[in-house]
Formats: structure tokens, C-alpha cells, sequence
């Protein structure tokens, strides 16, 4: 694992597909390894965030939400896409605010997801959010979704049975038990700077 250079490509030239509101998708011409060339099309994403904002009562905050590709509502951690220029910590203090009302007294980075590696660049930097304080929403012109909360049983069990098939919330909800289990742990921050650096998952 050390030497992976008879696995990497390298990218020769890139061709712009589409750059809509949404999606940026371009073709990139890769040589390989063994010095053949093949393409590569995939989006190019600016990375996003998740939160797994935790009641005193140890329940969740959910969101049932509508997603078009699939024709299907689905229930979903609160999540959403990173600004121009803005920081992961920014971001999901905003989304979780937006979209569900709450706000948070204490943060602590879990982790990261990349939930589409064949064909997107995303990552999804996954957060826990404690110490909440419940507000307005201030939902995006078209957004719909419903905020309703659930115990960790509640959500493994959706989870085992298919009422949740998001990836990124079958991934929270594994991040969830490993916390409350005591397996891993999460370094809290109060402050509004806090880094995604030095945070322990032991």
C-alpha cells in the first residue's frame, strides 16, 4: 500500500460535458498504467456536509424529503452542499439552521464519506451536533421537507428493513452507534472555529 504506482492514471486532457446549476461533468483522457489511454467521465462536486444533531434525549433529528431521481421520499440526515469558499463547520451549522431550525451549543467533526467514487468527486464531511436550540427553518425557494426526530433502534431499524437506502445516512447511522456504543469517540468544540484536525475516532 506503501507504492501504488501501477495503479494510478494519469489525466492527459480534460473535455468539458455540462455545467449546469447543479452538475459540473467533464471527460477526462487518462493514460494508464500500462501506458493505454481510456476515458473518465465523472461530476465534479464541491464537497458537502452531513449532521447528526443529537436531542438531549439521545434521539436524532431526520428529514423526510422528496428526491426526484428516484421518484421517492426519502429520510435523510439534515445535509447539503458547500458554498463558494465557505468552511465545512460553516456549512453545517447553516444547513442544520436552514433546513430543520436547529442550532447547536457544541460540534465534533466525525469523519469524511465519498458516497460516489466511480463517478464524483464529492466528499461529505460527516458532523455531530449536541446542546440544541430549536428556531425558524429558513428552507430554499422549492425546498419541501418534513424535520421529525427517531431513536438510534428506530433508525437501524429503517435502515435493516429499507426505509433508508441514502448513503450517507446508513453510513451516520453507523457513525451514531459506534459513538453511543463508546467504540468511537468524538473531540466537542463550543467554539466557532473549530477545525477538522486532531479529531480522534479510537
Amino acid at each position: 500500500m506503501d507504492d501504488d504506482r501501477h495503479l494510478r492514471e494519469t489525466t492527459v486532457s480534460r473535455t468539458e460535458l455540462l455545467r449546469g446549476q447543479l452538475l459540473h461533468v467533464v471527460r477526462d483522457t487518462v493514460r494508464l498504467p500500462s501506458s493505454a489511454q481510456a476515458t473518465r467521465e465523472y461530476v465534479l462536486h464541491p464537497g458537502a456536509v452531513m449532521v447528526i444533531a443529537l436531542l438531549d434525549d439521545a434521539r436524532v433529528v431526520l428529514e423526510r424529503q422528496y428526491r426526484h431521481p428516484l421518484q421517492q421520499v426519502m429520510i435523510e440526515f439534515p445535509a447539503g452542499k458547500l458554498d463558494a469558499g465557505e468552511a465545512s463547520l460553516a456549512c453545517a451549522r447553516r444547513e442544520l439552521h436552514e433546513e430543520t431550525g436547529y442550532s447547536a451549543r457544541e460540534w465534533a467533526f466525525a469523519g469524511r464519506l465519498a458516497p460516489t467514487i466511480s463517478y464524483s468527486t464529492e466528499i461529505i464531511d460527516i458532523w455531530f451536533a449536541r446542546g440544541l436550540t430549536l428556531g425558524e427553518r429558513e428552507l430554499d425557494e422549492g425546498e419541501h421537507l418534513d424535520v421529525f426526530t427517531a431513536t438510534l433502534p428506530e433508525l437501524q431499524a429503517w435502515c435493516r428493513g429499507g426505509e433508508v437506502i441514502d448513503g450517507k445516512t446508513l453510513v451516520g447511522t453507523m457513525w451514531l452507534q459506534n459513538v453511543q456504543d463508546g467504540i468511537w469517540s468524538l473531540d466537542w468544540s463550543g467554539e466557532p472555529g473549530a477545525s477538522t484536525d486532531g479529531v480522534a475516532a479510537g
